[in-house]
């Protein structure tokens, strides 16, 4: 079912895959083989999701009406590895 928090779960998993495999796969390739393909591949995907995941994030705190600091904890868990899952796990799982 396509409901709006599903694809928010979506797009935060995409996200979270993406900054992964771009942090830990694509960047040490670029650098220590030199080969930077990978980064440019991952590169744009990543950000366009990033971006969507911000804006949803916005467009979602309207909906719920989520305090400042939990506002604050899913932006910040965009940009720490691993982050929005947690996200996933503790804010967006618990919610019917």
């Amino acid at each position: 079912m396509f409901t709006f928090l599903n694809v928010f779960r979506w797009i935060a998993f995409l996200e979270g895959v993406s900054y992964i495999l771009l942090l830990f796969i694509a960047t040490p390739i670029k650098y220590i083989l030199e080969e930077p393909k990978f980064v440019k591949l991952l590169g744009m995907p990543h950000g366009l999701l990033f971006i969507t995941y911000i804006i949803l994030a916005f467009m979602y705190k309207l909906e719920v009406n989520w305090t400042k600091k939990t506002f604050y904890v899913v932006l910040l868990a965009s940009i720490i590895p691993f982050g929005t899952f947690y996200v996933d796990r503790k804010y967006l799982n618990t919610i019917k």
